[in-house]
């Protein structure tokens, strides 16, 4: 019989009765002294609240020191389900005077039932829960943050239990068989593919570390962070069908595209639209779309070149100009902010100017018919467009030089129709009895004989030599020429007359990327400018080289001159360690400091070595306390670690670093001996001229 609140409770023992909530208290020899916590409370709750309460408490009357019943009752039993139902009242959920089924025990002693409760109790398997979790989804349909509410976790919790309950049933058999930690399981539900799960199972080696479970399980897939799903887009990707695997138990930083070949061919794909757009718009004759820059090689690449103004740019770039500096003078010296009229004016006028100025330089019509267009996706996810590619076969033929010479008949004819030579070689270098009569004496209009122009250019390229290594300034001319002829013109490799080939080794073959960071865009610009500035036709280069004053010539000079140097290491090239060490010295003696133009993260240099290494680099650049913290670190989350430590400091590996140059040091104990003794310094100066005029 179940007594209810309105019925005088009973004392019998082992009687089922209805007692008010406010009616409850903890019994003193409660087992469980360490107090619940706030989430199995919240949790208790929730599932009160959902179900009910499934499990009678347990209670025992209290008495007075009289033994006389104070019409209260102790809990044995439930006391996590008495604090559950308090929490409901405190939320006005339910009333203070609830009535809450139990049980009465006045046989047993309370502080062993409450011990045997608990101890006797062996908790669910993770691996049940898991499970039990993915079959409420599946069968009753309900979602997670329904779950959430009817179990008081949160919705990501359930969305954790639910991927770890679809894990391969092979695998969780192997977690509840303890061969599996949970840290490793959790790695495994990266992917819902139960096959791919048990193939990297069966596949690994002793080292069972999560991140490199995750490591094999995603190496066919694309991270989010990868420059082509940047380009693409989450949103565009799951649109055309795509899956992106989401890794609930670590950062995923957007997950991993499931899909690479339908991935590449979106990005194919917009990457044509793009290249489309900049064909109809600039009039290309070909644009081209590539995931990565295919290196142009055999093309010439042409440059914007500074062009005249139209009338009626020309015309709107004064008015603008004009308008603008009146409207800065008439409102520099106003004390109120400039109105929203005025401001918006000036906004436009500034657009307008930059409009009309990129009009100043641009590309050559010819070029633009003849040429083409690169559109590829840089490595931060943009879009990269390469503009001025000419194809060998859509270059404009050469012109045919003046005096140049045909063959009729076996017989060399220059362009004025006189008779050279015949083309099997006979004339002038037969022997002097085959050869032919003498020529009358007024007969002046036969070219030279081959062989004695030979040896005058002979003897003239030796007066050459011997000149231009007589006057510095006119070879460094010379070398300019050969240079730049060779770096900025199509056919450049024949307009000079020293022989220097500058070569130019590749560095995105090396480097993935590296054509799109900030020190490959300064140099691309670099040399933009300058071609620029060059004349259309290599023929009329020496005469703009002659006529450059010495820094501009010099400037040129070092810009040809940088394009040439290579100081990658290869593993096969073991013979170039002295231009390796050449390397090193070109580097302290400009004072390279790459601090500039590289800096170390998980990406660039962490995730790409070992985990002694990274504790070395952070060791080296803030000490041994700053590497113990990290030491305990997975290799990942080590390597993110040590890129937010070292973010700022300029750490380098010691591939990257530069020797201090001496003249830095000799320049420092100069400026030390003038603050110390600078009548001594002067002398030492005097006396270092002195012995280098001896």
């Amino acid at each position: 019989m179940t007594t209810t609140a309105n019925t005088a409770p009973t004392a019998e023992h082992g009687a089922t009765v209805l007692i008010p909530l406010n009616k409850l208290k903890k019994h003193p020899k409660n087992a469980r002294k360490t107090p619940h916590s706030e989430a199995s409370i919240e949790a208790k709750a929730a599932s009160i609240a959902a179900k009910g309460i499934l499990q009678n408490l347990v209670v025992e009357p209290e008495t007075d020191a009289g033994g006389e019943p104070t019409g209260f009752y102790l809990v044995s039993i439930g006391e996590g389900r008495r604090l559950a139902q308090m929490l409901r009242v405190k939320r006005k959920q339910i009333k203070k005077t609830e009535p809450m089924r139990c049980v009465i025990d006045t046989a047993n002693d309370a502080a062993e039932i409450s011990l045997d409760e608990n101890v006797t109790r062996e908790d669910l398997h993770p691996a049940d829960q898991f499970e039990r979790f993915r079959e409420l989804s599946e069968d009753r349909g309900w979602g997670a943050e329904e779950i959430a509410a009817r179990f008081g976790v949160t919705a990501h919790v359930v969305k954790q239990r639910m991927r770890l309950g679809a894990v391969s049933p092979k695998l969780l058999q192997v977690y509840r068989d303890g061969d599996l930690t949970l840290d490793q399981l959790m790695a495994f539900a990266i992917t819902d593919d139960h096959a791919r799960q048990e193939h990297v199972y069966e596949n690994l080696s002793y080292n069972r570390d999560p991140s490199i479970i995750r490591r094999d399980l995603t190496k066919m897939n694309v991270p989010a962070t990868d420059r082509c799903a940047v380009f693409v887009g989450a949103q565009a990707y799951t649109d055309a069908g795509g899956t992106i695997i989401r890794d609930l138990f670590t950062e995923d930083r957007g997950g991993f595209f499931e899909d690479p070949a339908l991935l590449d061919r979106l990005a194919v794909e917009k990457l044509e639209w793009i290249a489309a757009q900049v064909q109809q718009a600039e009039g290309w004759r070909w644009t081209a779309a590539y995931l990565d820059f295919p290196h142009a090689h055999g093309m010439r690449r042409a440059y914007r070149h500074p062009v005249e103004l139209s009338e009626e740019d020309a015309t709107a770039y004064d008015a603008a100009q004009d308008e603008l500096e009146r409207l800065n003078a008439e409102w520099e010296g106003a004390d109120t902010d400039l109105p929203d009229e005025v401001d918006a004016r000036l906004a436009e006028l500034e657009a307008e100017i930059e409009r009309i100025d990129a009009k100043r330089n641009a590309f050559d019509p010819n070029d633009i018919a003849r040429g083409g267009v690169f559109v590829v996706v840089a490595h931060d996810g943009d879009v990269r467009i390469e503009r001025g590619f000419i194809r060998a076969e859509d270059e404009a033929p050469e012109p045919e030089p003046e005096g140049a010479e045909t063959v009729i008949d076996g017989v060399r004819v220059n362009g004025d129709g006189e008779i050279l030579d015949s083309e099997d070689g006979e004339g002038d270098d037969l022997p002097e009895t085959e050869q032919e009569p003498e020529e009358e004496a007024g007969d002046a209009g036969k070219p030279l004989p081959d062989s004695l122009i030979r040896d005058l250019t002979a003897h003239r390229t030796l007066g050459l030599r011997l000149a231009l290594g007589e006057q510095p300034d006119m070879a460094l001319i010379a070398v300019v020429h050969t240079l730049a002829a060779q770096t900025f013109y199509r056919g450049g490799s024949t307009a000079h007359c020293l022989e220097i080939s500058p070569t130019s080794n590749y560095l995105a073959a090396h480097a993935d990327g590296i054509e799109d960071t900030a020190a490959a865009k300064m140099l691309t610009d670099r040399h933009a400018g300058w071609a620029a500035d060059m004349p259309r036709d290599v023929a009329d280069l020496w005469e703009f080289i002659a006529g450059l004053d010495h820094a501009s010539l010099m400037a040129l000079l070092a810009h040809c001159a940088s394009l040439t140097v290579n100081a990658v290491k290869l593993p096969w090239e073991s013979g170039k360690r002295r231009a390796h060490e050449t390397a090193d010295k070109l580097a302290t003696a400009v004072t390279l400091d790459m601090t500039a133009h590289w800096t170390a993260t998980a990406r660039s240099y962490f995730g790409r070595v070992t985990k002694a290494h990274i504790l070395a680099a952070v060791r080296d650049a803030l000490g041994d306390e700053a590497a113990e913290q990290i030491a305990d670190k997975k290799k990942v989350e080590m390597a993110e670690a040590a890129e937010q430590l070292l973010a700022g400091t300029g750490w380098l590996p010691p591939v990257l670093r530069t020797a201090r140059p001496e003249w830095l040091d000799q320049q420092a104990e100069a400026f030390a001996l003038d603050a110390v003794e600078p009548a001594s310094s002067q002398e030492a100066h005097d006396d270092h001229f002195a012995i280098a005029a001896e």
